[in-house]
């Protein structure tokens, strides 16, 4: 639960962005294309380093890894707090972005250590759901922005990921060495070569780019979506986007049920991709009542949430050495990460010229060659468990 609750803290740093949007653009007098780089800067990050992340966490002890992520979030945290412009509030970001992929990245193999093999499926499911809880929980205490502002947003982040820091070194004391830190005897290039040359990791990057890049082109705009469909205000729009990014956390715990009950992986994953490119037609093509299209929307963040789930359970089998599984979580969060970029960039270019009824071909196109992908590779990818 402790290495849950990590992901979860450093999910706060993902939200609180959409949350204060519009407070971060009054401050500091930026429009909002501008101001959008404040969440493209942190996702960016990823994209260009979390191979190398994962390649370094893998001659380093995991608990130490999120350990010393938690902090230097909170270090970027405070320093955003601070910042007097854009420039040096996107500084901080890229600072943040850094300790997110040591915790996201290094916290699966603090899993493998803390469970056995029976209940490792049921781990790595909970540990999925840190995500969409996360974000869930941040978009739910939006009122408290009328409060403190961003800044002490920014501020109250920074003694979480402190204060967590402390309460995580504290509690893991016992926790045995994880493989990624008792057995990485290779240098990091002999480790980024190995990842770069594994099928394996490069299909969970893919697979994991293709359902960030349609989930995002979606859900980044969901309260703008809903406030159209529903016709409902931004604090109602709000509240139900939360709801509807909540249901993701209940998708993992399923999923994982469903992984300890012999569902196949590759079917699990080609259920998820199938059913957000149905989701999405209705949502963005057909004129359903708004209700109806809510109803999409929480179905889409439930079924698409499997995808994770799979990624992070696939991961320690695909991996060729237990000693290489930060590298293998590196490129597929590489992958998460440059969806992330992709995604709400495309969708706002395409909405914004075209309307977001075009948007259902991209994001339709993508799921389902995804899907196509992931059964392509189920032989090897069963031949894994």
């Amino acid at each position: 639960m402790l290495v849950i609750g990590a992901g979860i803290v450093s999910a706060f740093q993902v939200g609180k962005v959409p949350v204060a949007l519009q407070s971060l653009r009054a401050d500091l007098g930026v429009d909002l294309g501008a101001v959008s780089w404040v969440l493209s800067a942190f996702a960016l990050v990823g994209a260009l380093t979390s191979l190398l992340i994962g390649a370094v966490s893998d001659r380093l002890q995991a608990r130490r890894a999120v350990i010393a992520g938690l902090a230097v979030q909170a270090a970027g945290s405070a320093l955003g707090a601070l910042a007097t412009g854009l420039p040096s509030l996107l500084a901080t970001r890229a600072l943040e972005g850094l300790g997110f992929l040591a915790v996201t990245v290094a916290a699966p193999a603090m899993v493998v250590a803390a469970t056995t093999p029976a209940s490792r499926k049921r781990a790595f499911a909970a540990w999925a759901t840190f995500m969409p809880v996360g974000m869930a929980v941040v978009m739910l205490a939006a009122p408290l922005l009328g409060r403190l502002g961003w800044r002490g947003l920014w501020w109250a982040n920074a003694a979480l990921l402190a204060g967590y820091a402390v309460v995580l070194a504290m509690g893991t004391r016992r926790l045995r060495g994880t493989a990624a830190g008792e057995t990485a005897r290779d240098g990091v290039l002999r480790s980024l070569r190995d990842a770069l040359g594994s099928g394996g990791a490069w299909f969970l990057a893919g697979q994991f780019c293709a359902y960030t890049a349609v989930f995002f082109a979606l859900f980044g705009f969901l309260p703008t979506l809903l406030g159209d469909r529903l016709d409902v205000g931004d604090a109602a729009a709000g509240m139900l986007s939360a709801i509807a990014v909540a249901a993701g956390a209940a998708g993992c715990i399923a999923c994982g049920a469903l992984l300890t009950r012999g569902w196949r992986a590759s079917h699990l994953l080609v259920v998820g991709f199938s059913t957000i490119a149905l989701c999405s037609i209705g949502m963005l093509l057909l004129p359903l009542p708004g209700e109806l299209a809510y109803a999409l929307c929480v179905l889409f963040s439930f079924a698409g949430a499997f995808i994770p789930v799979v990624i992070f359970d696939a991961a320690p089998r695909l991996a060729a050495r237990p000693s290489l599984l930060g590298s293998v979580v590196g490129l597929a969060t590489q992958g998460n990460n440059a969806g992330i970029v992709i995604g709400p960039a495309a969708a706002g270019a395409i909405a914004g010229t075209a309307g977001w009824s075009w948007l259902a071909v991209p994001v339709v196109a993508v799921a389902l060659a995804a899907a196509a992908g992931a059964h392509a590779y189920r032989h090897r990818l069963e031949a894994a468990r």
